[in-house]
């Protein structure tokens, strides 16, 4: 047992940290200068955060300031009388009819919307147009391949007869 503590301890004996050592040309290193926060006895105005530097430029000399500017919103008005966004004839299309073109329809619906909202009129009508057109394609292959299939059966059953 005491051979067993001994292999593992040997395993601990790794060497140490170097020693700490003193930069003689960097005198406080990493330190603010004494007297350069403000002292917690009381509040008296004082500005908090970087300390000044001995030019009273800030923390670093020859940096100008910086600004923050006001966060300014650009509000954007709806179209009045926007054209339609072919929405819910996107939807049927992408479930019912043809899916890569009904998806395709389905994007170009919400471009629409997107637009609409902006009030980007020329943009929204664009996009309008390109999802009826779209969906008036997928409608087009969905009922072709309806009554494909449906002569299909037909032919088939009497056939079988």
């Amino acid at each position: 047992m005491a051979d067993r503590d001994k292999s593992e301890n040997s395993k601990l004996l790794q060497p140490g940290p170097p020693p700490y050592q003193e930069h003689f040309q960097y005198p406080n290193a990493g330190y603010p200068p004494p007297g350069s926060y403000p002292s917690s006895s009381g509040y008296q105005g004082q500005q908090y955060g970087a300390p000044v530097g001995p030019y009273n430029q800030g923390a670093y000399p020859g940096q100008p300031p910086v600004t923050v500017q006001p966060v300014v919103y650009l509000t954007t008005v709806p179209l009045t009388n926007p054209p339609p966004d072919y929405l819910v004839y996107s939807v049927f299309t992408l479930l019912c009819c043809c899916l890569p073109l009904g998806i395709a329809a389905l994007v170009y619906s919400i471009y629409t919307r997107e637009a609409i909202v902006s009030g980007n009129r020329e943009v929204a009508e664009s996009n309008s147009r390109t999802a009826r057109m779209l969906n008036s394609i997928a409608l087009g292959i969905g009922l072709t391949c309806l009554i494909v299939y449906i002569i299909c059966v037909i032919v088939f059953n009497v056939n079988a007869h």
